[in-house]
């Protein structure tokens, strides 16, 4: 797939934090699609509509979130995909740590050993999830469901430019974190800084599709 340059606003992959601050209305339009977060699926559905109309917007070089919504048409290709991706690379390390706690309980023999691999694949499969995520962005916002599960086109995305697939994954990496960090808030604080993470993949990805569109090795801009 080839990228041509556009208007952005998220000039560099840092930015993607700050970004989502510079709408006047980001704390109504945060709180509603929290609230709308905390329906089961829907609202996870939802919010990756949100993602990509906000990634509309910044394509056209507008600093705005989307308006809180069900976009669920607009979402459920995004979520399809990056469904499939977590359970088809969280699969193996699943299996070991099931092998591992079978034997556990089984107190005949000590399945340790597996479930030290399994959680290690585990990790192994977090980390190349968030590697391969902006493409997966990317590819499902041009070509939808079908464009995020072209495992061949998304893997040759990611690898044309490894410092910025690294960068931009490392970017949602720490908006995930950030993410998690509502929990303490009674839990429900989860919902609203999950949008708040979501609007950085947004940034990040934006990011990562002008980086595509440089000439080859250009130095990615931080």
């Amino acid at each position: 797939m080839q990228f041509h340059q556009y208007t952005a606003v998220v000039n560099s992959v840092g930015d993607a934090f700050g970004f989502p601050f510079r709408d006047p209305k980001w704390i109504e339009k945060i709180l509603i699609q929290g609230l709308i977060l905390i329906i089961p699926i829907v609202g996870v559905i939802a919010l990756a509509g949100w993602m990509l109309i906000t990634f509309d917007n910044l394509r056209a070089g507008r600093q705005e979130l989307a308006p809180a919504g069900f976009d669920l048409s607009r979402g459920i290709g995004l979520f399809g995909a990056w469904l499939i991706y977590s359970l088809v690379l969280s699969l193996p390390g699943d299996v070991l740590s099931g092998v591992g706690g079978s034997f556990n309980a089984s107190h005949n023999f000590s399945g340790n050993g597996f479930t030290s691999l399994g959680s290690l694949l585990g990790l192994a499969a977090q980390l190349l999830l968030y590697f391969l995520l902006p493409s997966i962005i990317v590819m499902t916002y041009h070509r939808g469901f079908s464009g995020g599960m072209d495992v061949d086109g998304v893997w040759r995305l990611a690898t044309r430019n490894m410092n910025s697939s690294v960068m931009a994954g490392l970017i949602m990496f720490v908006a995930g974190i950030l993410g998690a960090i509502g929990i303490v808030a009674c839990c429900i604080g989860v919902f609203f800084t999950g949008v708040y993470a979501a609007a950085v993949m947004t940034g990040a990805a934006s990011w990562f599709e002008r980086q595509q569109a440089l000439p080859a090795g250009a130095p990615p801009a931080v």
